[in-house]
């Protein structure tokens, strides 16, 4: 919650500060009178320092009624909030010249000075939001007879995976690979153990639930080749007859 303006600020804890620690809470409160606020004089911060005092609460009190803090009634977090962006206000003010340059004229200054990647792949000139791209991942989808999705990105991520796993040199050489093998399953005929009162629900359902069910063969499928793998290397005893036992 105040990370970034404890950061702007040069906090040293901004990383560890928690706002629940009255420690942390107190010992911030000081630190930005000391560094940043200065509204008292080094020595009227006396009793504000003390931050294991049992009269600290007080003083801080009175600390926030001094400036005119409008948030003395609201929560700890809300007071601590404001006081923050008091030290903000104050910070900036005080190198007001130093941050003035950073504006727009500034940013697009910077953004010409840097050095430009000139790139030969045509498709990092493409247009991925264009009316004539989208048409084209159109036309590609019904080619290739692919569901459109109406975020035509979503849409051309089916098209690659499609390309990738049905159209590689491989696949084409030896379609029968990637091509599913088994019988046409009905899938309404099992049941979906419950119900939703929609029959286009339900068949989304029991879609969905095959193709988990498929992710997991999948998944066990590498599992079992890794085990083979291991075992391969792990479990290869060799027999030294002379010795009369078996094993490396």
């Amino acid at each position: 919650m105040y990370k970034r303006k404890l950061t702007a600020l040069s906090y040293h804890g901004a990383d560890k500060f928690d706002e629940s620690s009255q420690k942390d809470y107190r010992s911030l409160v000081v630190w930005l009178e000391d560094q940043k606020i200065r509204h008292y004089k080094i020595d009227d911060r006396k009793e504000l320092r003390d931050i294991e005092s049992e009269t600290w609460s007080k003083a801080f009190l009175k600390y926030l009624n001094d400036l005119c803090c409008p948030s003395i009634s609201s929560s700890s977090e809300e007071i601590l909030d404001w006081l923050i962006g008091f030290a903000v206000r104050l910070e900036f003010g005080d190198r007001a010249d130093n941050y003035r340059k950073f504006d727009s004229t500034f940013v697009s200054q910077s953004r010409k000075d840097q050095p430009r990647l000139v790139s030969n792949n045509p498709l990092d000139n493409l247009d991925f939001t264009s009316p004539e791209f989208k048409a084209g991942v159109e036309n590609l989808a019904d080619f290739l007879k692919i569901t459109k999705h109406p975020d035509h990105l979503i849409t051309l991520q089916s098209i690659c995976k499609l390309v990738s796993t049905r159209l590689n040199p491989k696949a084409i050489q030896n379609p029968t690979a990637v091509i599913p093998e088994g019988q046409p399953f009905n899938f309404r005929e099992k049941g979906l153990g419950f119900d939703t009162g929609d029959l286009v629900l339900n068949d989304a359902a029991n879609i969905l639930r095959l193709l988990y069910v498929n992710d997991l063969r999948g998944l066990q499928t590498k599992i079992n080749e890794a085990i083979v793998s291991v075992q391969a290397v792990t479990a290869n005893p060799k027999t030294d007859t002379r010795l009369g036992k078996v094993g490396r």
